[in-house]
């Protein structure tokens, strides 16, 4: 349940539930079809390759993806193997944990609360849960912003042998939340999933219900999130994925499993990418909470000094290319989980893994997202040229009004055909940067470098000084 150290978007840790609490009941089992495709089929072939390719090159047991493009659920897959002791394919109506995604469904259950008038964002958490360490000063709104101060009790990505056993989440906070701050309150940003704990107790108190089933109630059945399961108390079914991690660069290992009551309000939740998605378009509809509560949700929170924590309630806040987005990933052992909305553009995706401590589903979900949203990537004039012409070629064709006698000469049809074979599984880089200017033999050579995950390449072009291009050539970068 905590955010991936060193990984973009937010790293996440699991936090526990009560054992009388449950989501569906343990042995329910997700929606009989989970399989949507009614994607463009060009865009299918784009997430299919890129996901896949992922997967080979980090060796990432499987993927379970969903896909939300203009505010409707397009297009759900999965890839790879969810157990590869036994060579159980990956299929779409598995549940995997999702880690401290879960925490913006515990912010959502306050700002319901809050909405109905049982509670303020601005309340002091003294209010609700007694004897916590400056608990009249520490606000519900910093607990959900990652700026109270409580410290965090899980900052590692592995599992420490005090937390294979039980625990309960008073016990978390008597350990932690009744210690001396970190920092005093509003003064910094720090991400924490004790804040969530306290959250979910309060959820509890102020509603009278346990978390689970306030939460089932009020957002998992309205929507249809039939899959929901408590992770934290029930486990994974047979039918859904093993989780693995790796020594080093080891070989995949079956992951330790924490120890119930870790992972209440912060990361308890398991669910498939398909309803994770529902709940992604009820983000871009704005159909559970309040036009208010959205807008509190979704706008970052400042410290006292005035500076942005580009985290808003229990969501990162985020723009892609002028538009504005939210994001989160979620980390559990033995799985890795990334969830982007583009909320301007009413486009997300969901990526699920069963491997920990690893960054495949975050970088599948940034590459995934800007082929859905529409390749907007924020480029200069001479890149984006450069830029069209290589999508272009991916697919095997070239504006031939560009190009010089000599150029268009080189660009036959055998050029073209190993410039598609080669570069079209590719997919969108994740950038496209130039690199380097200069003049030569009357043209400008403009020098790029091309971005994937696993491997860079190197660009080279010389333009006439009438716009027509002398050169255009792709090799690996050293």
């Amino acid at each position: 349940m905590k955010r991936l150290a060193g990984l973009a978007g937010v790293v996440i840790l699991p936090l526990a539930a009560l054992a009388t609490h449950t989501s569906l009941a343990a042995g329910q089992s997700p929606a009989a079809d989970q399989n949507v495709d009614t994607v463009a089929p060009a865009l299918r072939l784009q997430i299919d390759s890129l996901t896949a390719d992922l997967l080979q090159k980090t060796g990432v047991p499987s993927a379970s993806l969903a896909v939300v493009q203009h505010g409707k659920l397009v297009y759900t897959h999965a890839y790879g193997l969810a157990r590869i002791e036994s060579h159980v394919p990956a299929t779409t109506e598995m549940r995997y944990a999702i880690g401290s995604i879960s925490k913006q469904f515990t912010a959502a259950a306050i700002l319901l609360l809050q909405q109905q008038g049982k509670l303020s964002l601005d309340d002091p958490v003294s209010k609700y849960i007694p004897a916590l360490t400056c608990g009249d000063q520490v606000t519900i709104r910093q607990l959900l912003s990652h700026t109270s101060g409580y410290r965090d009790f899980w900052p590692e990505d592995y599992v420490m042998p005090t937390m294979m056993g039980p625990e309960t989440p008073q016990q978390i906070l008597d350990t932690w939340a009744k210690s001396p701050l970190d920092f005093s309150p509003g003064t910094q940003w720090q991400y924490s999933n004790t804040n969530f704990v306290i959250a979910g107790l309060i959820v509890q108190k102020v509603s009278g219900q346990p978390l689970m089933q306030f939460l089932r109630e009020h957002i998992f059945a309205p929507l249809g999130m039939n899959s929901v399961r408590n992770f934290d108390q029930n486990g994974l079914g047979k039918d859904d994925p093993a989780g693995y991690y790796r020594h080093a660069l080891g070989p995949l290992r079956p992951a330790p499993q924490e120890g119930r009551g870790w992972m209440f309000g912060a990361g308890e939740l398991a669910m498939t990418a398909h309803d994770l998605a529902l709940w992604d378009m009820s983000l871009i509809g704005e159909t559970v909470l309040n036009p208010e509560s959205y807008r509190q949700m979704f706008t970052q929170v400042t410290l006292k000094n005035g500076k942005p924590t580009h985290y808003g309630l229990g969501v990162e806040v985020v723009e892609r290319n002028g538009h504005q987005a939210i994001e989160h990933s979620g980390e559990v052992s033995g799985f890795v989980s990334d969830n982007e909305v583009l909320l301007d553009d009413g486009d997300a995706v969901a990526v699920l893994t069963n491997q920990d401590a690893v960054s495949a589903a975050i970088t599948i979900t940034h590459m995934v997202a800007q082929e859905v949203a529409g390749d907007q990537l924020s480029l200069s004039p001479e890149e984006r040229q450069a830029y069209d012409i290589y999508r272009g070629l991916q697919q095997g064709t070239i504006d031939r009004d560009l190009l010089s006698p000599n150029l268009s000469a080189y660009f036959d049809a055998q050029a073209l055909k190993d410039f598609q074979t080669s570069l079209g599984p590719l997919g969108q880089p994740v950038s496209f940067h130039l690199a380097a200017t200069e003049k030569r033999g009357g043209m400008t050579f403009h020098e790029f470098t091309i971005s994937y995950p696993n491997r860079r390449l190197l660009l080279t072009t010389y333009t006439y000084p009438n716009g027509k291009l002398e050169q255009y050539l792709i090799a690996p970068a050293n």
